[in-house]
């Protein structure tokens, strides 16, 4: 239903990263979802009416809160979609991991209440009347879930929405709850024991573990986390790819939601380069990243020496000096300063937060390994690494 839909209304639908093409996908999956959910909250209350089963009724309002979500999603890819403006002028693109924030934190209540309503059933147990009217809505229930969760997913993943990918989780978990009440439905026509209660508690649990997985994966983006492997890797080819380049460093990538990514980088070139031809390099570069990437991207120029044999072969015995105490640890930035008394080696060294040594004793260690050299002396600067 979703790709004959999309083919009636949206435009350039296969281009999932211009920001228009995103935000119909997101709207029309919101008004399918409002659609489905409200649909099957009427048969569930209808079902859980006629069979006194709190798990049923219980099922059917958490259909109701999805159908809610839906319109929280819908508004959050609307928002999402405004244009930069003065208060702004990153643009609004991180109002879809709120929408999705806030749809998790529906999910972890309902399942909270829906807890509530479980427990006072089972102090306090009421007769359920089996239906194959019910078992037969569930069974739809199921079916439809599965659905809604299969093209969240799936367009999810093609439009990189983690709100989507919240009502995704959200509408799997609705599944198993569902086929859950469906079994303790069919086993409540077998058996005297007071299933539908204990039923509807699992059922919360499971809710309320779901919701609680998603708003992570939602606060994770808002709270800046770094940039994916597969994402630097791409930025390193493509800066890399251009033979002026000597190396880069201090890559740091800002988020402000899908489609609006800011990086900025230090490329290295060689300090002998004309200054003009490196800058008209660097922009090609800058440009480049834009057309590929779609994100902005600010690149500082880093001069170093690659004609001084003595510089050169310092630098490589000073990486592997670093290495040897950690191999994720690397240096850049190196220049070498001669004085009448000792040679300053001055550096950045790029400590990962995996690494738990203080950054004293990484200092004294490396500044020792270099002391043995020769008559050199470190003057080291720590760098924090922004990625993975």
């Amino acid at each position: 239903m979703i790709s004959l839909l999309s083919k009636l209304f949206i435009k350039n639908r296969g281009d999932y990263s211009d920001t228009a093409v995103r935000r119909a996908y997101g709207m029309l999956c919101g008004i399918v979802g409002i659609s489905l959910n409200v649909f099957l909250f009427a048969l569930k209350l209808i079902a859980g009416t006629l069979s006194g089963a709190i798990s049923v009724t219980a099922d059917a309002f958490n259909n109701l809160s999805d159908a809610g979500s839906s319109v929280i999603t819908l508004i959050g890819f609307k928002l999402a979609g405004q244009k930069p403006d003065t208060e702004h002028p990153f643009g609004h693109g991180r109002m879809e991991y709120i929408s999705g924030l806030i749809v998790s934190m529906i999910i972890i209540v309902v399942g909270f209440e829906l807890a509530r309503t479980s427990f006072d059933k089972i102090t306090s147990p009421e007769p359920t009347e089996f239906s194959y009217l019910t078992v037969g809505i569930l069974t739809v229930s199921i079916l439809v879930k599965l659905y809604m969760s299969l093209y969240n997913t799936r367009i999810g993943k093609k439009i990189t929405s983690a709100a989507m990918k919240a009502t995704a989780t959200d509408s799997l978990s609705d599944c198993v709850a569902t086929a859950v009440v469906l079994i303790c439905t069919v086993l409540s026509g077998f058996t005297t024991v007071n299933l539908d209660a204990y039923c509807g508690l699992a059922v919360s649990l499971f809710i309320m573990y779901a919701g609680l997985h998603a708003a992570i994966e939602t606060i994770s983006p808002l709270l800046g986390e770094p940039p994916s492997k597969e994402f630097v890797e791409k930025i390193e080819k493509i800066v890399m790819s251009h033979d002026d380049i000597q190396g880069i460093h201090d890559l740091v990538v800002h988020d402000y939601g899908p489609g609006r990514m800011m990086i900025s980088l230090h490329a290295e070139v060689p300090s002998s380069s004309d200054i003009l031809y490196m800058h008209d390099i660097i922009d090609n570069i800058e440009r480049e990243l834009r057309d590929t990437l779609s994100c902005d991207a600010v690149i500082h120029m880093d001069p170093i020496d690659t004609d001084d044999d003595t510089v050169n072969e310092l630098r490589h015995t000073v990486s592997e000096i670093v290495a040897s105490i950690d191999s994720t640890m690397t240096i850049h930035d190196f220049r070498i300063v001669k004085g009448a008394s000792h040679t300053n080696l001055i550096f950045d060294m790029v400590v990962p937060f995996s690494v738990k040594i203080p950054e004293n004793e990484l200092k004294q260690h490396v500044c020792d390994k270099i002391g043995k050299l020769g008559n050199y002396y470190a003057v080291i600067s720590i760098d924090k690494s922004l990625i993975k």
